[in-house]
């Protein structure tokens, strides 16, 4: 199990003196600010669970994934990995996780793939029954095998990412950190990796934390979010949670044989608009949208098409950051 309590990440940051020999006085003494990056944050994760941690950039995401893998020390609170401390147990903690980061490689650049794992075999001891067994798997649902003898720095993105994922369970560990593992990678080797990760999760049991920008790896890879921004935990809940909580607004959109028509319906707030067709929005809390279509049905309105649909998980997650004091889009 994962668990972080009260766990906070502050930054030493120098500030340059300005004006007159500043550069002569920053030698001899600089000034410095506290910037909190973590702040005063907790949850647990239980074995077996696949969590989305996402966040706007600079939201404290990666420090999070950091001080659970043992690369930082929170400044206060606790964080812990099956009962260890990642950072004072970093090798126990090492054996028993995978990390992967989407813009770093954990592979030797100018070697064969394959050599890099049979690195990682003897660091991690692995057995060679366990290591022939997991580099078949991965290649099968990986396609690794077209590239497995080439050089890392002349593989694709997408290449190195499914090749940084096998790495990263080679040792066959109970739980894997993902740090956007599909930035930059085109759309069928995101389906792939997605597609890697909630096989694993399912046959496996292995518990997956994953930050991501890509609101399609939330949706399509697990089903709980904590959503973090400015350091601060502003929602933690199940993806259809979200969705009934935050994906209230609908949207209509109407087709015409007549151009321009009138339309004032109490509730309904036209978003855009053209000769022969016509977009609307409108809140469930105010108006359903069997009511919505009841009463533009009424109305003497020569209607070819209506269509409504539901905030996308996109807006959602937007509208959660600007209800967190987030004024930039």
């Amino acid at each position: 199990m994962i668990r972080v309590q009260e766990a906070t990440k502050i930054y030493r940051v120098p500030v340059p003196s300005e004006g007159r020999f500043a550069g002569i006085r920053n030698l001899f003494h600089m000034n410095y600010t506290d910037r909190t990056v973590v702040d005063h944050i907790s949850f647990d994760i239980r074995d077996g669970e696949s969590v989305c941690y996402i966040g706007p950039n600079g939201a404290g995401k990666s420090t999070t994934v950091k001080m659970l893998s043992g690369i930082l020390m929170p400044t206060s609170g606790s964080v812990s990995v099956n009962g260890l401390d990642p950072c004072r147990n970093r090798k126990e903690n090492a054996r028993n996780i995978g990390v992967v980061f989407g813009q770093k490689t954990s592979l030797w650049w100018d070697v064969p793939v394959i050599d890099s794992y049979r690195l990682l075999k003897e660091m991690y001891g692995i057995s060679d029954a366990a290591f022939r067994k997991n580099l078949e798997l991965f290649c099968d649902l990986l396609e690794m095998e077209s590239f497995l003898n080439s050089p890392v720095r002349q593989l694709s993105l997408g290449q190195r990412m499914r090749a940084d994922l096998a790495a990263a369970l080679l040792h066959d560990p109970e739980i894997l950190f993902l740090d956007e593992p599909t930035i930059g990678v085109d759309i069928v080797a995101k389906a792939r990796i997605r597609e890697f990760i909630s096989e694993l999760n399912s046959t496996r049991g292995i518990t997956v934390m994953v930050t991501t920008h890509d609101m399609a790896d939330m949706e399509k890879i697990v089903d709980r979010v904590i959503v973090i921004d400015k350091g601060k935990i502003y929602y933690d809940g199940t993806v259809a949670a979200m969705k009934a909580k935050y994906g209230k607004k609908r949207r209509i959109d109407l087709t015409f044989t007549e151009e321009d028509p009138e339309i004032s319906i109490p509730g309904l707030t036209e978003i855009s608009s053209s000769p022969f067709s016509r977009s609307f929005s409108f809140h469930t809390d105010e108006l359903t949208a069997e009511q919505t279509i009841a009463k533009l049905t009424a109305l003497p309105l020569h209607i070819t098409d209506i269509s409504v649909q539901q905030t996308d998980i996109e807006e959602i997650v937007r509208d959660i950051y600007l209800q967190s004091g987030r004024t930039e889009k």
